[in-house]
Order: structure tokens, then C-alpha cells, then sequence
């Protein structure tokens, strides 16, 4: 039998390997839960039979930043959390993303105050924000929707320009006065 043939009787498929690692961390993305405050009952719920974060390969909530690749910040963060966000950050293995659960998480949401970081942007990359005081479960899984569309569209080769991002806003860590 000629290659020809076998290749029209089995079929082929054509691919990069970037395609395929691509979808790998796309349809496997392992969050780790940093809940601070109040939000993290409402990221909590979003695993329930109701809402179901497992249909999209996410339901492996693992507590070990060294085997995850997505942190969801859910919640207030004080200048003196942020550094241990910030840690916890720095011992996920790249690449890694972040979403920013919440308006105390993203922009210090009500608490104006001196020890109330105004955005998590300001020490962390932050790759999606919720939004909503709480964000419903619905919100947090528009959220990883949008994270996976941005992993499967990510090249290796991106990595690289992301890590001098990251390098720059690690000296931002905010500390206490």
C-alpha cells in the first residue's frame, strides 16, 4: 500500500507544536485561590454543581503556587498581604497568569485607606479583571473563558516579553511604612 493511499484510507492531521501546547494549557488551567476577603465565596461557589468550573479543566484548586498556573486574587489586599501575594506569585512556574477577582482587587473598592493596596497592577501583572463587589461565580468563569482564549493564542516565544514586565513591576512590591 502506497503512502498515498494510507494517508487518504487513515487520514492526517497538521499541526505547530505551539498549536498543541497551546490547547494543553488552555484545557488544563490549575487556579490558585488566593481568598482574602469576602470574594472568595463567591469563587468558591463558582466550583459547586451549579456553575461547574470543571467543564473547563479548572477544578483542580491546588494550594501549591509550584503546581499552578493561574492565581485568582479574590479580595482586599493590604500593603502587608501584598508581599505575600507577591511571593506567592513568584513560586508559580511561568508562565502564568493572574485574574483580579473583584473591586477591592483591582482598584481598593471602597477602603480608601492608607493600608489598602489601590490595585493589585500595581505589584502583579494582571491579566483579567472581574468586575462586581462581590463578582458573581458567572463572572469569574467569563474570566477564565477569557484567560483561555488568551493562552490559546500565546506563543512560546511570548514568554520572554511578559518575564521583563514582570521584572519591572517585582520592584513595585509595596511595602509597609
Amino acid at each position: 500500500m502506497g503512502l498515498e493511499a494510507k494517508l487518504t484510507q487513515d487520514g492526517f492531521i497538521t499541526t505547530t507544536v505551539d498549536a498543541v501546547v497551546a490547547w494543553a494549557r488552555k484545557s488544563s488551567v490549575w487556579p490558585m485561590p488566593m481568598g482574602i476577603s469576602c470574594c472568595a465565596i463567591e469563587m468558591i461557589a463558582a466550583a459547586d454543581p451549579k456553575y461547574d468550573i470543571a467543564r473547563f479543566g479548572s477544578e483542580v484548586m491546588r494550594f501549591t503556587p509550584r503546581q499552578c498556573d493561574l492565581m485568582i486574587v479574590a479580595g482586599t489586599v493590604t500593603y502587608k498581604m501584598a508581599q505575600v501575594v507577591r511571593r506567592i506569585y513568584d513560586q508559580m512556574p511561568d508562565p502564568k497568569w493572574v485574574i483580579a477577582m473583584g473591586a477591592c482587587t483591582s482598584s481598593g473598592g471602597m477602603y480608601r485607606s492608607y493600608s489598602v493596596v489601590q490595585g493589585i497592577d500595581q505589584f502583579l501583572p494582571v491579566d483579567v479583571y472581574t468586575a462586581g463587589c462581590p463578582p458573581r461565580p458567572e463572572n469569574l468563569l467569563n474570566a477564565l473563558m477569557t484567560i483561555q482564549e488568551k493562552i490559546g493564542k500565546t506563543k512560546s516565544r511570548d514568554f520572554k516579553n511578559r518575564s521583563l514586565k514582570e521584572l519591572e513591576l517585582s520592584q513595585n512590591v509595596p511595602h509597609e511604612s
